[in-house]
């Protein structure tokens, strides 16, 4: 077998799946590099439904306040996950691991490249909660420059009582299903919003909002960092992105390599071939800084 450039490891966001990087992986290996997906736990194939979800007629009320069996679900066991497939990656192409996180899988990332930062080439957030030490996502969305952003407004429930941040994909409410595309897809086509809400799970875990970020600049910060912003964003709005890039790159120092995409959230599923690219270049790039570092 052949030892690809480097390892793509990619981190689906709140409520995706590893489905989420099909028309990205076929790209990258195309291109030379590998790519490995992952569903975290409690999430994809790992995801338990409240029975409440599935209850005919469907009750909203009991919907709304079920606790939800992804309560336990820690950011601990998720870090854990990811490390596991990093230290994979690594074995398969002699540490050149580009570890990469949508949106809440930001987290997720941040604390994998604190915990293993000498086994990563790179870390890339895209649209994705790079926050700072001590801070956790639920005070980051809660941060003015998150004002404008629309994924709160489709949460179900009270989140403390049901122990998670619940929506409800499949929903038949009109305005619901509208407001979901805005958040998420709305430069997505109709059809692929349709089966594109279908792949999300109801339920995440309160942990991964609450679990405060731990990144050191004698660890994270050693890593080489990314971060591609997505200028039409409704659920990570861009003015919220820049202002965690500017605080992050102040209190870790270095400077976090910047990238555009003209896009809503979920630019995988309407731009695959445009972040495949800055993907690539990413992973090109990073190549030759390592190389020029090793002479």
């Amino acid at each position: 077998m052949s030892v690809p450039k480097a390892v793509f490891v990619l981190v689906h966001g709140g409520w995706h799946n590893r489905s989420a990087w099909n028309r990205i992986t076929p790209i990258l290996e195309a291109s030379g590099f590998a790519a490995l997906t992952l569903d975290l736990p409690g999430a994809g194939a790992n995801a338990i439904a409240p029975t409440s979800l599935n209850r005919h007629p469907f009750d909203a009320g009991a919907f709304a306040t079920e606790r939800s069996p992804v309560a336990d679900v820690t950011q601990e066991e998720r870090t854990e996950a990811v490390v596991a497939l990093v230290e994979e990656a690594a074995s398969r192409a002699d540490g050149r691991v580009i570890l990469v996180g949508h949106s809440a899988g930001g987290m997720t990332i941040s604390a994998v490249a604190e915990r293993v930062p000498d086994l990563l080439l790179a870390v890339v957030y895209l649209a994705g909660f790079m926050v700072p030490n001590g801070m956790p996502l639920l005070a980051m969305l809660q941060h003015e420059t998150m004002s404008s952003a629309l994924a709160p407004q489709l949460f179900t429930g009270d989140p403390i009582a049901i122990g998670a941040t619940r929506i409800h994909a499949g929903s038949t409410d009109e305005a619901y299903r509208s407001l979901l595309k805005a958040s998420f897809y709305a430069d997505v086509s109709e059809n692929e919003f349709v089966h594109a809400a279908s792949q999300l799970h109801c339920d995440e875990s309160n942990a991964g909002a609450l679990a405060p970020s731990q990144i050191t600049p004698a660890r994270f910060g050693t890593v080489r960092r990314h971060y591609i912003r997505c200028t039409q964003d409704r659920a990570v709005p861009l003015a919220g992105q820049d202002h965690m890039i500017a605080t992050v790159d102040d209190a870790i120092g270095g400077k976090t390599v910047i990238h555009t995409l003209e896009s809503s959230h979920s630019p995988f599923l309407s731009q695959p071939a445009n972040l495949s690219k800055v993907l690539i270049d990413i992973g090109v790039r990073s190549l030759a800084e390592l190389s020029a570092e090793v002479r």
